[in-house]
């Protein structure tokens, strides 16, 4: 019988962060039976790693609906319990979007990303994103972009804290868009002050309204920031997600000028 493991990450706290399904030995399962098992978790994410060497795992993450290339919630809470079985230290997980490095340290994980890109995103993607957001322009402070770091994501950037709060989505329409562009996520957001910004995830794509944290999204916008010219030699962000969900949590990021991967750290607890 699979053991599935449930954790929440990106909070030390069970009743926040984003849930994640945890398989840490998944040989011998068929796609079909991945995307089975994580449909019954109903997790945003199931992440299955296949074990392949000295502390190496390949690893691929489920939706209860379709596979995505990488998931970062689900590789922090992966990393956190194999961390409390093997020892905490380095890890490499080969995933769909590429290699990714972590280490491990007392119920904490840090990933370092794939290379990260940021484009601006084209006009009639920005247009379908604002009509099913039922947003205006007029709400944007920042360039909409579509940012990959791992998997892709639409930067959202706006001007009012209460326009974040107040998201009502029409979600067919905003999965239909995300999917025209071969993104996961909508990556909305508001800077508070300085490196800290408040942050909200529709997942359509995946099945899910919500991301109550996003790590594959916040290496993405570590990455737009550096596109941006906003990192300078190096900075460090604070993003909290989940918030108005309920689920608050709580992703640390660091992005230097001159690295186009990005880090991206938080706990994970055992549920």
């Amino acid at each position: 019988m699979t053991e599935i493991l449930r954790y929440t990450a990106f909070s030390t706290d069970p009743e926040g962060g984003n849930r994640a399904g945890v398989v840490l030995d998944a040989r011998g399962l068929t796609d079909a039976e991945m995307l089975a098992v994580a449909a019954s978790v109903g997790y945003s994410e199931t992440a299955f790693a296949v074990p392949g060497g000295d502390r190496a795992f390949d690893v691929r993450y489920f939706s209860p609906v379709v596979e995505v290339p990488f998931c970062g919630h689900a590789t922090i809470a992966t990393a956190v319990a194999l961390g409390e079985r093997i020892g905490d230290g380095e890890l490499v997980f080969s995933t769909r979007a590429g290699e990714v490095r972590l280490s491990t340290a007392g119920g904490r994980a840090s990933l370092t990303s794939v290379p990260t890109r940021s484009v601006a995103a084209p006009d009639s993607v920005v247009e379908g994103a604002l009509a099913a957001l039922r947003w205006d322009a007029a709400d944007l402070a920042w360039p909409v972009h579509v940012a990959h770091g791992g998997a892709g994501h639409l930067m959202v950037g706006v001007g009012s804290r209460e326009r974040l709060a107040a998201l009502d989505y029409d979600f067919s329409a905003l999965g239909d868009v995300l999917r025209s562009a071969g993104l996961i996520t909508a990556h909305l957001f508001f800077q508070r002050a300085g490196g800290v910004f408040d942050v909200r995830e529709p997942f359509p794509v995946g099945g899910v309204v919500e991301d109550a944290a996003t790590g594959a999204a916040a290496a993405a916008f570590g990455g737009y920031l550096r596109e941006l010219g906003m990192v300078g030699d190096g900075r460090s962000l604070v993003l909290h997600q989940g918030v108005d969900m309920g689920r608050p949590s709580e992703l640390f990021v660091e992005v230097r000028g001159d690295d186009d991967r990005v880090v991206v750290s938080g706990a994970a607890v055992a549920l």
